[in-house]
């Protein structure tokens, strides 16, 4: 799967994902999140009250989007995988093949919520990239690649 054979130093080229196993890691990602969710809208609940009404319901919204983005920033920077992503064997890398720092990390979130929002576009355009990335991978030049499990 991957290519030994690069500079020492620097980390072995690897092949991209394919689309089955990236769609796989995100509904296993879906699943994982709900609990992160639940525990952080019961933490907001203590915290601030009632969340359903008004200005506080934007931002509960809010304070859950930024959670999600914690974790995610937080994984991808560390290791560059989520827990999803450890299941199917993939890794998050920058366009010289290593890892992510906090700012593109958190640039890769923002522009997948983004592309989730928009009716998941962000991730359809996988289906007609010609490398098949999704469009905040492809904006920022980073891919996802296959590692061993």
């Amino acid at each position: 799967m991957s290519d030994p054979s690069g500079p020492p130093g620097q980390p072995a080229v690897a092949d991209a994902a394919g689309l089955w196993p990236r769609f796989a890691a995100m509904v296993y990602e879906a699943v994982l999140l709900v609990g992160l969710v639940f525990i952080g809208d019961l933490l907001f609940l203590k915290l601030f009250g009632d969340g359903t009404r008004g200005a506080m319901r934007h931002a509960q919204q809010v304070w859950l989007a930024g959670l999600c983005g914690l974790y995610f920033v937080f994984c991808w920077t560390r290791s560059g995988q989520t827990l999803g992503m450890k299941t199917w064997g993939l890794e998050v890398r920058n366009a010289h093949g290593g890892r992510l720092n906090v700012r593109r990390a958190a640039a890769r979130y923002v522009l997948a919520l983004a592309g989730l929002l928009a009716a998941g576009a962000g991730f359809f355009w996988a289906l007609f990239d010609r490398d098949h990335q999704f469009l905040h991978d492809r904006l920022l030049g980073t891919r996802i690649v296959r590692v061993p499990i």
